[in-house]
């Protein structure tokens, strides 16, 4: 059974599933493994159409290539830049939105807080060829990020979020008027600051008047941080009210929970975070249950420690600096190892390692003979508990911006 495609504006996914940006996880190398888990999941034989030059002859998926306007297994997005900080050209920020080479659509998600500076990032973004979708981050909770107006907190000042929505897709408009394959442009965002104070469907509906193509919606407030269970139900209305493709996002970590999610709230397809954290192989498994094909993916440890070299490799490549790519692998090791017997000694030496030879050392010195346990699925990443939200001063008293807004906005995107 093939599933039912879902079209971002000119670009079309054929497997309906978007990889949410992490920052320090979604770069290429972890995107590269996601990516080609998702291939493995579909069914084989499978061609598909190109779209940019009109193709009428289908292609294997695996032979789908850039700018032909389809995603064969989803988007797999780049982690989340600072607008500003790629507007003032910082060299950091440039590379983060490294494409990774078998993308066939490369997907940008920019934060920012100032209309123009996101339309210029977004120019940007697409002139130098990063971008052929562009996502805009709505949903972030964290702290420092809303305590300075941005993220989840700014949908609730409706009309700034308006004008930042709109100022981005009229200059990814302007800039696709020589592409083969527009660049459409999507949101991301959260339920609400509390329930109290809930902004989706009034920011869902906006940014459908701004001319987006789709809204991703976590289905959790501010306040609720990544703790408790994500709203389904929300996920349902913000469907019913919007014309564009919704995208459901919150407590799917595996084949089961996206196909109860889609049939539950009628999403036209899934975004997953957190449940990719140490498991690029949910993909292979969310994949082959979106084409109707279900299997239950359980890699033994030996697989999961080549899958771990192979990681590690990738990031010294990207990273040009084997001490700094083993720096970031060090996180990924807790993930990756999660539920299996391992000893308190050799989880303390993988959390040290400085080269990829110590790396295969440590690996090979555990007894790999281990299945897949059952503590190894299920949610994944933070949890923890709800949490006040931190936002500015007498920010929920009203829903424009005034003085005091603007000048917290002004600095909200310094340090990042």
């Amino acid at each position: 059974m093939k599933p039912k495609a879902v079209n971002i504006g000119a670009i079309r996914l054929d497997t309906p599933l978007i990889l949410s940006p992490m920052a320090g996880v979604t770069n290429p190398p972890f995107r590269k493994l996601c990516r080609e888990a998702s291939m493995r999941g579909i069914p084989e034989g499978v061609t598909l159409k190109a779209l940019s030059r009109g193709e009428s002859e289908e292609v294997p998926a695996s032979d789908i290539a850039h700018g032909s306007g389809v995603a064969p297994v989803g988007l797999y997005v780049v982690e989340m830049v600072t607008s500003r900080a790629l507007v003032e050209g910082h060299a950091s920020t440039h590379a983060i939105l490294t494409p990774e080479p078998g993308e066939t659509v490369r997907s940008v998600q920019l934060y920012g807080v100032d209309p123009g500076t996101v339309a210029r990032a977004a120019e940007i973004s697409i002139q130098r060829g990063y971008a052929d979708h562009i996502d805009l981050n709505f949903g972030c909770p964290v702290p420092k990020v809303t305590k300075k107006g941005g993220g989840s907190a700014l949908p609730w000042k409706l009309g700034h979020f308006a004008e930042i929505v709109g100022a981005t897709v009229e200059v990814a408009r302007r800039m696709s008027v020589d592409r083969d394959v527009p660049v459409p442009v999507s949101v991301k965002i959260r339920t609400g600051i509390d329930d109290e104070h809930t902004t989706y469907l009034d920011a869902g509906r906006l940014a459908q008047d701004a001319g987006v193509d789709a809204v991703t919606l976590h289905a959790r407030t501010t306040d609720q941080f990544y703790s408790g269970e994500a709203d389904w139900e929300r996920i349902a209305a913000l469907v019913e009210a919007l014309d564009v493709p919704v995208f459901g996002n919150g407590d799917v970590f595996d084949g089961d929970s996206t196909r109860r999610m889609m049939e539950e709230t009628g999403c036209a397809g899934v975004a997953i975070g957190r449940a990719a954290q140490g498991r690029p192989w949910v993909f292979e498994e969310i994949t082959a249950a979106l084409w109707g094909s279900p299997v239950m993916v359980a890699p033994r440890l030996e697989e999961i420690c080549e899958v771990m070299r192979q990681h590690a490799a990738g990031l010294v490549e990207y990273f040009q600096d084997e001490t700094a790519a083993m720096k970031e692998m060090r996180k990924h090791t807790g993930w990756y190892l999660r539920g299996f017997r391992i000893g308190g000694e050799a989880k303390r030496g993988l959390h040290q390692i400085l080269t990829l030879d110590d790396l295969r050392k440590r690996l090979d010195a555990l007894d790999q003979d281990q299945d897949y346990p059952d503590a190894a699925r299920g949610i994944h990443g933070r949890t923890g508990q709800p949490r006040r939200p931190h936002l500015p001063h007498r920010w929920l008293e009203t829903r424009t911006i005034d003085e005091d807004a603007r000048a917290v906005l002004a600095g909200a995107e310094l340090g990042y």
